[in-house]
């Protein structure tokens, strides 16, 4: 075999693959902050945010007397006192039927009042509109002594449910406003095809509509649940017995002009502020989304 044959006849030589070229390095925007400036105010923000609640479980963790920074040895009779002693388990079955039934008539009404507003034209709408939006801006403080007045011609003084009707009527407004704004998000279409399926228009109302309106519903009944919770002035005015009261009142109660007890007020706010940690923490998404979309249309 010649050396020509022979050179014809060997295999090529195997190349290596070229490397990856390697990836340009981004240039930052003359607009984009670096990431220090963005993590370290929010590592402020979420210091001084965490700081008071650990203050709290500080005082209610630790036994009474005890000036340690650290919450050991560990004791819950700050809870048992509060929960037993003080009567906080009555207090906190009276929020809890308080904001339940408020957030349930709220989100009702609200639905009925969003969905007239969103569909219907008649001739004192923007007027309405602006009378919803001005009611807003009335603090409750005066409207103490009328609707006192009209609890007592009606009997309802040292009853839950006049508080559960005073704190529906104020969470109305801005509840109506939002339902309204959220389902005209709803193009109404849907309810017209579903018409002439032969569906009435409550039939199309609750096949159509109702599901879509889950997240602003979910917001709005959370808004009316929290507001109803934490408010104090109208359990204070309208509730005399204390098997009436409810856990804003009762926080008060641990109070008095000469002293205040630390560890059980700590362990009645922890125990006031379980239930809305908890609720936001499983509705946030639906949250979030609810009051984005009740907002961007008006």
């Amino acid at each position: 075999m010649s050396v020509k044959e022979a050179t014809k006849t060997a295999p090529a030589p195997v190349r290596a693959a070229p490397a990856p070229p390697r990836p340009a390095k981004r240039n930052r925007g003359w607009d984009e902050a670096p990431r220090w400036q963005i993590y370290l105010p929010l590592g402020i923000y979420l210091l001084f945010t965490l700081i008071p609640f650990y203050w709290i479980l500080l005082f209610a963790l630790r036994p009474a007397g005890s000036t340690s920074l650290v919450p050991w040895p560990m004791t819950f009779d700050h809870f048992e006192k509060v929960w037993t002693e003080r009567s906080f388990g009555t207090y906190f079955g009276n929020s809890v039927l308080v904001g339940v039934a408020t957030l349930v008539m709220t989100t009702l009404v609200a639905l009925a009042g969003g969905y007239a507003l969103a569909r219907f034209d008649f001739r004192i709408k923007r007027a309405f509109m602006l009378a919803l939006l001005c009611s807003q801006f009335v603090p409750g403080a005066l409207l103490l002594v009328p609707l006192f007045e009209i609890f007592a011609e009606l009997q309802m003084i040292n009853s839950l449910g006049s508080v559960i009707l005073a704190e529906t009527v104020f969470q109305l407004p801005l509840s109506m406003i939002l339902i309204s704004n959220f389902i005209k998000n709803v193009p109404y279409s849907l309810e017209e095809a579903a018409w002439v399926d032969g569906c009435n228009r409550m039939t199309a109302f609750r096949i159509v509509v109702l599901p879509l309106l889950r997240p602003g519903l979910i917001a709005v009944g959370s808004f009316a649940f929290v507001h109803s919770w934490n408010h104090f002035l109208f359990a204070l005015m309208f509730l005399n017995n204390q098997d009436k009261q409810t856990i804003p009142v009762g926080l008060n109660t641990l109070m008095s002009a000469d002293s205040v007890d630390l560890g059980a007020l700590a362990a009645g706010g922890i125990i006031a502020a379980v239930p809305v940690v908890v609720v936001f923490a499983f509705i946030q998404k639906w949250l979030i989304t609810g009051f984005s979309a009740g907002a961007v249309k008006g």
